[in-house]
């Protein structure tokens, strides 16, 4: 949720800021805006609601001239959308982005105003932009001031400061919510995520909670904000391209990357899979063969599409591995003073890594001396940088709001650590270990067959109940958490009330919804649960609901029972969340492009929920 960009060199910057915010709208937003520094000393500011078609229009018609700039796209937390509650907020000499959210705002606000300072906006950052201002009017430089004004706020932000009086700089900061900084030849930048800045460099620094950076044309000098000494940051190399995050003749990102999903799993398998001795190569889990043995439990925290994931890694760590696993929505686990400790094994799991109930749950765990281990998809975010050990995922850059392949790189990464801790424990036998890892193997092929195979069916299906007002999505065991993430998905970008539940839980409630209007998605691969789940199936059918079954290739039974069937390949059975999350993707993306709505950036959602 929202973007920041900035820029400090000798090409014109409102160019760059715009663009930047483009690769940023994935993150969601409802208005923009952007400070230039300009000839004579001052800082123009442009602001507009809505799309960034419409900062672009007023950009048109008056130019900003300049080399050193900010820019943001704002979601609304204090105050409606509008333009005087768009960023940047200025406040005498002072020029100001924030993402996040200020705690202490109403105590902050009271003692401005009780100095004078005329607030013009129901913002939080914009009472930043007069607290700084004033601690200017003190004598303080802007490095100064801004680093005065942060020792009084409390809460969660990243921000980018102008100053009228010191137009060769930015300074920025953060606590909790992403910020990183790019670097140049000659030219600095920064932003809220890689993507703003790919186009310009892969040289990245990631801010670390507390710091603060002066940026100049020379490069970024890292301070700690409580004491000012010098934090020295390693520069890091992104091995993401920009063309990565472009559309490349896709209607829109998320179909893009729901067909990219083979190429991230096989990325993301790359150089792990010891196939000769039927196991894992650990060395980039960073867990030790100590840790594997000594773990008497698992912790795995989550939210959202990435809480799905979890959900199945736990059916993997417990079959697998044989270690008792609960799952907790993140931002359910603080606040209640939870027992956990040493001997207990936390794995923080977040596609951006900047999730920041996840990242707050896995700090409050990691307090109580659990060991943390993050599973995420962008090097140096904040969760890994907390965690003990980071388990990267490699998707790439995913830029639509409603997840794919971080979700099915997720489950890659948790099956093969799931792997790795029963080889280690003595849990999972050469045989059994061989077949996993034979079938991760072959499964980038099998989920792009599923992908090019199903698509024209699944959009067919998607047509013809794209007016259906509830849709439910049933499995059982492995196939559970698919349902959950079927239905999630048909809700984020369709706006359709869809719901997801364990096939067995159908009669206890949910069964009063079907009706002939209905359609009803059942999982159904030829696995454990196959024969039970069949017979909720025809209970459903029974209430006449609309009958799409996803199951294994041949299955007969389910061709004669089903009005429609979208077959997926025999595979072992952990691997079928890999094939049957497929057409529940691509089922969610068609009826969203039927019905119209903006699919790559529903409304009311945000890419990295960096408030809590």
């Amino acid at each position: 949720m929202c973007g920041i960009v900035g820029h400090v060199g000798s090409e014109q910057a409102a160019p760059v800021l715009i663009d930047g915010l483009r690769r940023l709208e994935y993150r969601g937003y409802d208005s923009a805006g952007v400070a230039v520094h300009v000839e004579g000393g001052d800082v123009k500011v442009v602001r507009a609601v809505g799309k960034l078609r419409n900062l672009e229009a007023q950009l048109g018609a008056a130019p900003l001239v300049g080399t050193v700039g900010i820019g943001h796209t704002r979601w609304a937390t204090h105050g409606r959308p509008s333009e005087v509650n768009a960023h940047p907020h200025v406040a005498g000499p002072i020029v100001v982005v924030h993402n996040g959210i200020i705690e202490n705002h109403l105590a902050l606000r009271a003692r401005l105003e009780e100095r004078g300072a005329k607030i013009a906006s129901d913002t939080d950052t914009e009472l930043v932009a007069h607290l700084v201002a004033f601690k200017v009017q003190e004598g303080l430089d802007l490095e100064g001031a801004v680093r005065a004004a942060l020792r009084e706020l409390h809460g969660a932000y990243a921000i980018a400061v102008l100053s009228k009086s010191e137009p060769d700089r930015i300074v920025v900061a953060k606590s909790s919510s992403p910020l990183v900084i790019g670097l140049g030849e000659g030219v600095t930048y920064c932003g809220s995520d890689v993507p703003a800045l790919l186009p310009y460099t892969r040289r990245m620094i990631f801010l670390e909670d507390g710091d603060m950076a002066v940026l100049t044309r020379a490069g970024a000098s890292v301070t700690r904000i409580e004491t000012g000494e010098r934090a020295d940051r390693a520069e890091k190399i992104i091995d993401w391209s920009a063309v990565m995050a472009e559309k490349a003749g896709f209607k829109h990102f998320m179909l893009k990357e729901i067909h990219e999903q083979p190429r991230a799993i096989e990325d993301t398998l790359r150089g792990r899979l010891d196939r000769e001795n039927a196991d894992i190569h650990g060395h980039e889990i960073g867990l030790t063969e100590a840790d594997a043995t000594s773990v008497t439990r698992v912790v795995l925290l989550a939210c959202g599409t990435s809480h799905h994931a979890a959900m199945t890694g736990r059916y993997y760590l417990e079959q697998l591995a044989k270690i008792p696993t609960t799952v907790e929505l993140a931002s359910e686990f603080r606040g209640r003073d939870p027992i956990v400790g040493p001997g207990d094994l936390v794995i923080a799991v977040s596609q951006s890594g900047e999730t920041l109930d996840t990242l707050m749950a896995a700090r409050e765990a990691k307090d109580k001396g659990a060991k943390i281990l993050a599973i995420a998809n962008v090097i140096g975010s904040a969760i890994p940088r907390l965690a003990h050990a980071a388990f990267y995922t490699h998707a790439g850059p995913e830029i639509g709001v409603a997840s794919t392949k971080c979700f099915t790189t997720q489950l890659a990464n948790l099956l093969m650590l799931a792997i790795w801790l029963g080889r280690r424990r003595g849990t999972l036998d050469a045989a059994g270990a061989r077949e996993l890892v034979e079938g991760l193997a072959k499964i980038p092929v099998q989920m792009r067959d599923v992908v090019i195979g199903t698509r024209q069916l699944v959009g067919n299906l998607a047509k013809r109940y794209r007016d259906a007002r509830d849709v439910l999505f049933l499995g059982r065991g492995l196939s559970f958490p698919i349902a959950l993430e079927g239905a999630l998905k048909l809700k984020e970008i369709s706006y359709v009330h869809a719901e997801g539940y364990a096939a067995g839980e159908m009669k206890h409630g949910p069964i009063a919804l079907i009706d002939s209007q209905v359609p009803v998605i059942v999982l159904m691969p030829k696995d454990r649960w196959y024969e039970r789940t069949f017979s909720n199936l025809q209970e459903a059918m029974a209430r006449e609901g609309q009958m799409i079954s996803v199951a294994t290739e041949g299955d007969d039974a389910a061709h004669r029972l089903t009005q429609d069937v979208v077959e997926i390949a025999s595979v072992p059975e952990p691997l079928t969340p890999f094939l049957t999350v497929l057409p529940l993707q691509l089922y969610a993306y068609y009826v969203a492009d039927f019905k119209g709505t903006d699919v790559d950036q529903p409304r009311n959602l945000a890419k990295t929920v960096t408030v809590e």
